[in-house]
């Protein structure tokens, strides 16, 4: 049984809890910093706080930016927060954004660069219902979309990776509702996160199906990755640096002692779910290190095939420029 709270969080993913005057007042705020005291590091999440965003929170409770000479302020953006335009204007100096929107931004001539990655492998999925074996079975069902080209995109990779049509599939906006409309069986599938709706849907109906895209023809690309505008990585390069080694020593622990990171995000954000934050730590914990176990890393090679992939299927007019839009050289 899902709580009526995970259910709202849940279909409004990217519905959030700040108003977008308060976020900015309260941005503008933390970051004009008085002479002599630490600089404050302000960062915009892309969601309401869940277990992917564990490695920041324990950064902040255990003292891993006080200990680096800066404080990290963490702020869940709002349903009308535009974090390329926060970045841009300077209201805030890092955030967590979706790869595929900083592909975006660079297509409308956006300077962000990606500074470190959070993820090793992309989140988004097809989930199905149990009765569907395999992505070539979705020919003729229906399909739950969020109508992002993303999500299209993504639906797509995954059935024309299983050897099947994705013309041939039948698909229905549904906005943000892949738990509830799949709990009704009002969609067959829907597009949605694996971290997420998938691990609230295996618990509601057991022999659910995640088709991850990244199994169906995607490359392994980072799906949040940390940003900072050109002008901060270009004139403040130490601190820079000195933001993403310090969450680089909170991520450790979450890889490390997932328990102990747990903690750390129900103590910085009360009323979240224990079992569920576990829940979502426990499918992330492989996914927020590189093959060699280092957390972080930007692998330009495998960010090209995902340019590749993200031009492919129509989310981007062209390739993105990836040594343009990310710097490996911070996270090492």
């Amino acid at each position: 049984m899902i709580a009526p709270a995970l259910i709202r969080l849940l279909s409004t993913r990217r519905t959030l809890s700040l108003t977008g005057t308060a976020l900015t007042l309260t941005l503008l705020l933390v970051g004009c910093g008085s002479e002599g005291k630490r600089p404050t590091a302000t960062l915009v999440l892309d969601f309401t706080p869940n277990a992917v965003h564990s490695g920041l929170y324990t950064t902040v409770a255990r003292g891993y930016d006080r200990a680096s000479g800066f404080d990290l302020q963490i702020e869940q953006p709002s349903e009308s927060t535009d974090s390329v335009k926060l970045l841009l204007s300077g209201r805030t100096r890092f955030a967590v954004l979706d790869i595929h929107d900083l592909a975006l931004a660079q297509a409308q001539g956006q300077q962000i660069v990606g500074v470190m990655a959070l993820l090793q492998r992309p989140l988004a999925a097809v989930i199905a219902q149990p009765a569907i074996k395999t992505p070539r079975e979705l020919e003729g069902h229906k399909i739950g979309v969020t109508g992002l080209a993303s999500d299209n995109a993504v639906l797509d990779s995954v059935v024309a990776g299983a050897g099947a049509d994705p013309h041939k599939v039948r698909t229905i906006n549904i906005g943000f509702e892949a738990v509830p409309s799949l709990l009704a069986r009002r969609v067959d599938a829907a597009t949605a996160f694996w971290d997420v709706e998938g691990v609230a849907l295996t618990s509601a109906r057991p022999g659910i199906k995640e088709f991850r895209v990244d199994e169906y023809g995607a490359p392994a690309y980072p799906e949040l990755v940390l940003c900072a505008s050109r002008a901060e990585v270009e004139h403040e390069h130490a601190f820079v640096e000195k933001v993403v080694h310090a969450i680089q020593r909170g991520y450790a622990l979450t890889v490390r002692d997932p328990a102990a990171s747990e903690d750390d995000l129900l103590r910085e954000v009360p009323g979240l779910n224990r079992a569920t934050i576990a829940a979502q730590l426990r499918v992330l914990r492989r996914a927020f290190v590189a093959a060699g176990g280092h957390f972080g890393e930007l692998n330009l090679a495998r960010l090209r095939s995902w340019a590749s992939w993200e031009a492919h299927f129509g989310i981007v007019p062209h390739p993105p420029q990836v040594s343009r839009l990310f710097d490996p050289s911070f996270a090492g």
